[in-house]
């Protein structure tokens, strides 16, 4: 029997476009008012537009002294200590040749033009509040933060599509948004196939292994927001594999699953999928992570999108980073592009590059470049937990010590 051609290898680049166009006309519409509080990695369904300038006034970004300039002509210039201010107190408009003690971020008295801070001052005793010996000679505007300088009233802060940082969230909280419109969660139906595969504390039978996939994946959907429907191992055989599609494609947005998307007899994935829906089969030209399947499942009043990974450990985790979330972001209206790299130095030789596009597993050293995991098998999943990101080497590209190389951190493919 001749040997059947291999299909084409597809650019990553090319597979995403693919998959986003039709995850982006799938994007979920509906959303809900969570409390600021708890909206920590939602992403944003409306966006956020102040109704205030911040600050809402003048304020002071120091300890110190609130004056006009004018009245210290000299260093040494002392003038009468007129009111106290703290923070979250309204003082009294600034009497012409006097002082008011000022508290980090009190409003600014009307009529003065600077502050000076309290280490270029010295207290004199006096009658009332004293007095002030200013020791410098201030500039108009000095320490002062002005109204408005941080955000406009009616200024868009934060974007639909947006995900919710901790620093977007104060951002929200300084513009008065105690309440924000966010996306539903993505719901994500999981599970894995092969009749290998164990849950950790059953016994180990010969030709067995742990089921690590199901533990990987389901804690990169959660760390992606997802609500996870983890419907566990399905068996290897095509009556129990379209059972398992039927169930997962009710009530989900996406059916995430790993294994069974080779071109081995007892992968019944494939035409399981074909069976319920449709589906392309890619062999996809990045290492680690080659056979890459897309596709959706029939369900009442739609589809349900499919997405299939290697079974291989690494392969599973790089294929998620780098295809799955890009999908998940889409399918929330957020950016889908893949984070920026950072160039960084390559403590390391690569003198073997692969034809396809290569995400080698590295890490920081302590001088300020990376390095590699000494095996970059795509079994060894020791290395996703050693590695600080993914060396993105092109096509046929070796890599020499001292080189520039493009790294994707692993802490913003994950949690973008």
């Amino acid at each position: 029997m001749a040997d059947l051609p291999r299909p084409a290898l597809l650019a990553l680049d090319e597979v995403l476009a693919r998959m986003l166009a039709v995850a982006r006309e799938r994007r979920i519409t509906e959303s809900e008012a969570v409390g600021t509080f708890d909206a920590l990695g939602r992403v944003l369904a409306v966006a956020v537009a102040s109704g205030l300038d911040v600050p809402p006034a003048d304020n002071t970004s120091m300890d110190g002294y609130a004056l006009r300039a004018a009245d210290v002509p000299a260093a040494g210039s002392v003038l009468p200590v007129s009111q106290r201010i703290p923070a979250g107190v309204v003082g009294q408009p600034l009497a012409a040749g006097t002082a008011a003690r000022i508290f980090t971020g009190a409003q600014v008295p009307a009529g003065a033009d600077a502050v000076v801070m309290q280490e270029q001052c010295e207290a004199v005793a006096g009658e009332g509040l004293g007095a002030v010996r200013v020791n410098t000679v201030p500039a108009a505007g000095q320490w002062i933060r002005r109204q408005g300088e941080d955000v406009r009233h009616g200024a868009q802060v934060l974007d639909a599509g947006t995900r919710l940082t901790p620093q977007a969230l104060g951002l929200a909280a300084s513009v008065g948004a105690a309440v924000l419109s966010v996306c539903r969660r993505p719901r994500v139906a999981l599970f894995s196939t092969g009749d290998e595969l164990v849950m950790p504390g059953q016994p180990l039978k010969p030709g067995a292994i742990y089921n690590s996939n199901r533990f990987t994946l389901r804690g990169l959907l959660e760390a992606a927001g997802c609500i996870v429907q983890d419907l566990g191992i399905v068996p290897d055989n095509l009556g129990a594999t379209r059972a398992a599609l039927r169930e997962a494609a009710a009530g989900n947005d996406l059916i995430l699953s790993s294994g069974g998307v080779s071109v081995g007899e007892e992968d019944h994935l494939k035409p399981a999928v074909q069976a319920e829906g449709w589906l392309e089969a890619w062999q996809v030209a990045m290492k680690p992570g080659k056979p890459l399947a897309f596709g959706a499942v029939k369900r009442t009043g739609g589809e349900t999108l499919f997405m299939g990974l290697p079974g291989n450990p690494v392969s599973s985790f790089v294929t998620f980073l780098l295809a799955v979330a890009p999908v998940l972001r889409a399918l929330q209206g957020c950016a889908t592009g893949l984070p920026h790299a950072v160039s960084v130095r390559a403590d390391f030789d690569w003198p073997q590059p692969d034809k396809r596009r290569e995400f080698l597993r590295a890490r920081f050293n302590a001088e300020g470049g990376v390095e590699l995991f000494p095996n970059q098998s795509s079994g060894v999943l020791t290395s996703a937990v050693w590695a600080d990101g993914l060396v993105d080497n092109p096509p046929n590209q070796a890599v020499r010590r001292g080189d520039t190389v493009r790294l994707l951190l692993l802490e913003s493919l994950i949690g973008r």
